[in-house]
């Protein structure tokens, strides 16, 4: 499981805009939030609050992708719906939310699955974890990151 402080995994992640991240070595702030499923309620507001500060992340200089374990196909049918400005990476095969812990065990009525945890993480330029969100609630909190990269 990653932590602040720690290097994030070197990993390259393709986004829905047809770019490729290098998570350890980004360049440029990265917030990387992580998010069950497309066009769920609490999924759909929290990529409509990012999107609605897109400019303003752009302006501070950082880089914001929406990670879930949808495929790309739903990601584009998801973007066009909202028209969200910010990417989103398809992560199929678990290798993203395995390395930053996110792909975690969760209990509804009595019954354990496994699915994505609502997470952001902030990685700096030089792909250090700068933050992290565990177990997000989605009002507030993409004003909450921005504050963050602010700073």
């Amino acid at each position: 499981m990653i932590s602040e402080g720690d290097r994030a995994p070197a990993l390259k992640v393709t986004t829905s805009d047809g770019s490729t991240v290098d998570l350890a070595s980004p360049g440029k702030p990265i917030v990387l939030y992580f998010y069950p499923k497309d066009d769920t309620s609490g999924c759909t507001r929290e990529a409509q609050d990012f999107t609605s500060l897109a400019g303003d992340f752009s302006k501070a200089g950082a880089t914001v992708v929406g990670v879930s374990r949808d495929p790309m196909k739903k990601h584009e049918k998801f973007i066009d719906k909202y028209e969200l400005k910010v990417p989103l990476a398809s992560d199929e095969d678990g290798r993203i939310s395995e390395a930053f812990g996110t792909w975690v065990q969760k209990s509804m009525y009595g019954r354990k699955y496994m699915g994505m945890e609502r997470s952001t993480f902030l990685i700096g330029a030089d792909g250090k974890v700068l933050r992290e969100w565990r177990k997000v609630k989605v009002p507030g909190h993409a004003d909450e990151v921005l504050a963050a990269v602010r700073s």
